[in-house]
């Protein structure tokens, strides 16, 4: 049986060894498109709120490069992780480990799109949102995905940081810098991923645990789990109305905010106070279904926010 420290590479008579001629769709699916909507959600925010005006034209293709370089990194990811996937229900059926796509194809696909949208970005915007871009697609593959996830309970509080960055980029394609304001958005992405993955690690732990992946809840158990989504939540709240108080955004980003902020320091209570075991974790399940929509909410406001006041 494979386990958390097995080399990446499959055997020679799995499937994820040999692969077979994928679909565009098995393609696309490396791509990680339901994550690579909230990376280029986030990042189209960071752009709108961003100080000043970028023509529609480089707007679109600085998202562009934001969506390739988040999807490429996830080909990667799936590339080195086809062992662990294939240990797992909730992703045995990926094109890597069902032997779809080979994995030699995985990775020269996320490769070349890296540097096509890392490239992209530097010639057609500017080299510092470039830049940001390339560092958190290594951040993303190189310390999260090989450093971090498979020996430390850390791996989601550090890793976090990687999906953190767009809005920094898109906030950087506009004015060419990196600012507090940026910065905030950067922590209210960072600061909200531990509880949105901790919250899917409670109802996959067994997944987890089967594949030695070093989960929060598999090494430190439920009860603490749920203790750190609380803290938290109680953090991400505050530090969600920055961007008013830095004049980022006005009166309505802040009301959604302190809503949207109190509406999931709820949802950790309540996961608090389930017991797991005899309800399939059913509050943890609607917490990870919330957070995304915070999210997206959340980064909706500011949009709205931003379109309003003229920006």
């Amino acid at each position: 049986m494979i386990n958390a420290t097995t080399s990446p590479e499959a055997t020679a008579s799995s499937p994820a060894a040999r692969g077979g001629e994928g679909t565009t769709r098995d393609y696309f699916e490396l791509l990680k498109p339901r994550v690579m909507s909230l990376v280029v959600f986030s990042g189209f925010a960071g752009l709108m709120a961003a100080p000043g005006h970028i023509h529609p034209l480089l707007g679109f293709t600085a998202i562009l490069c934001i969506a390739l370089a988040s999807g490429a990194a996830g080909a990667i990811n799936m590339w080195y992780e086809r062992d662990l996937d294939s240990l797992m229900k909730r992703t045995k059926d990926r094109p890597l480990p069902a032997g779809r796509v080979a994995p030699d194809d995985a990775l020269a696909m996320g490769l070349f799109l890296t540097a096509c949208s890392v490239g992209l970005m530097g010639l057609a915007i500017n080299w510092v949102a470039a830049g940001i871009l390339a560092f958190a697609s290594f951040f993303y593959v190189i310390i999260y995905t090989v450093g971090l996830k498979r020996y430390t309970p850390q791996n989601i509080v550090i890793g976090g940081a990687a999906g953190a960055f767009p809005p920094m980029i898109g906030w950087a394609a506009v004015t060419g810098d990196v600012s507090w304001a940026s910065l905030t958005l950067f922590l209210i992405i960072f600061l909200w991923t531990p509880p949105h993955f901790w919250a899917l690690a409670l109802f996959s732990n067994e997944d987890y645990r089967r594949a030695g992946v070093p989960m929060l809840p598999v090494v430190a158990g439920e009860r603490h789990t749920k203790w750190q989504m609380l803290a938290y939540t109680l953090v991400l709240a505050p530090v969600a109305l920055l961007p008013t108080w830095l004049g980022t955004a006005g009166v309505v980003y802040l009301a959604f905010a302190a809503v949207l902020g109190a509406l999931f320091i709820l949802s950790a209570v309540r996961v608090m106070r389930e017991d797991g075991a005899s309800t399939n974790h059913k509050a943890a399940r609607q917490m990870f279904g919330y957070s995304i929509l915070y999210l997206f909410a959340i980064f909706a406001a500011l949009i709205v926010d931003a379109t309003a006041r003229g920006l």
